[in-house]
Formats: structure tokens, C-alpha cells, sequence
């Protein structure tokens, strides 16, 4: 059996990835309800200089086309922007398990409110990687969520 913990751990090596690999360290998986890692990804705004892979995006993306998307379980790092957000909603995910909202709260209190079943772990590692990053790369995080520099 799959656990909220080793579903965010595929996010998280993600997210550790795109650090890596000089990007913003965001992660996601999609899995199915059974716990089936359908596809996973990372925020690579920066290495592929394109402004719409975010994390959720490449790992849906990775999933490949799926025939139901309301029994899938979207694990993200970072609470969703508005973007990522949204891409839950249109696809019509059904459960979003979130790694931590302590340094960005997104969409996920707006996807609750319209039936998304939303979990935040408040996990210390994704939360500690945010801040050191947000704290190294202040003007890179404020355009990744759309803030006026």
C-alpha cells in the first residue's frame, strides 16, 4: 500500500532534482487511486526557459492522457498556484496532497471548496527547501508566482 509519505517522497526527489538542476525546487507526481505513480515532474521554468512547466504541469503531462482524472491523487511539494490550480479543476482531479503551504498558499482552500479533497502534510523538508530558496533567490521566486519585481 502507497502512503501520503511515500507519494510525496516521489515529489520531493523531484523538487530536489530541479534544485539541481538550477531550477526552482517544486515537485509533483500524479498517481493513481491505488497508489499507481501514473507520471511525475518538476518546476523547470528556468532550464527549459519555458513559464508554463511548472511542477503539477510536467508531471501531468508525464502522465500521459487519462481516461478519468477525478479518481487521481495530484502530490505537489508546494501548495498549487493559481495555475496549477486551475489544472486541477479542469481536469477534474479528485485529491490533491499537499508537502507544505507554510511559505505559499496557492489554490488548494478555493479546489476544497469545490469538492477537491485536499491534504497538507506540513512536511519540515519541503517547507525548509522553500525558504532557504525563497532566501537565496528572492527576484527568480517573485516571477515563478507572479509578483512585481
Amino acid at each position: 500500500m502507497t502512503t501520503a509519505q511515500d507519494m510525496l517522497e516521489v515529489a520531493y526527489r523531484e523538487a530536489r532534482q530541479g534544485l539541481a538542476e538550477g531550477g526552482i525546487p517544486i515537485g509533483a507526481a500524479l498517481f493513481a487511486v491505488d497508489g499507481t505513480l501514473l507520471g511525475s515532474g518538476h518546476n523547470r521554468r528556468v532550464q527549459s526557459d519555458d513559464p508554463s512547466i511548472h511542477a503539477e504541469t510536467d508531471a501531468f503531462r508525464a502522465a500521459g492522457r487519462q481516461r478519468d482524472y477525478r479518481s487521481t491523487v495530484m502530490v505537489t511539494t508546494l501548495s498549487p498556484c493559481w495555475y496549477c490550480s486551475g489544472l486541477v479543476r479542469q481536469f477534474n482531479i479528485g485529491a490533491v496532497l499537499i508537502g507544505e503551504a507554510r511559505t505559499f498558499s496557492g489554490g488548494h482552500e478555493w479546489l476544497a471548496e469545490y469538492g477537491v479533497s485536499v491534504t497538507v502534510l506540513d512536511d519540515d523538508r519541503c517547507a525548509d527547501m522553500m525558504r532557504d530558496f525563497i532566501a537565496a533567490h528572492p527576484g527568480l521566486w517573485n516571477e515563478d508566482i507572479g509578483v512585481a519585481q
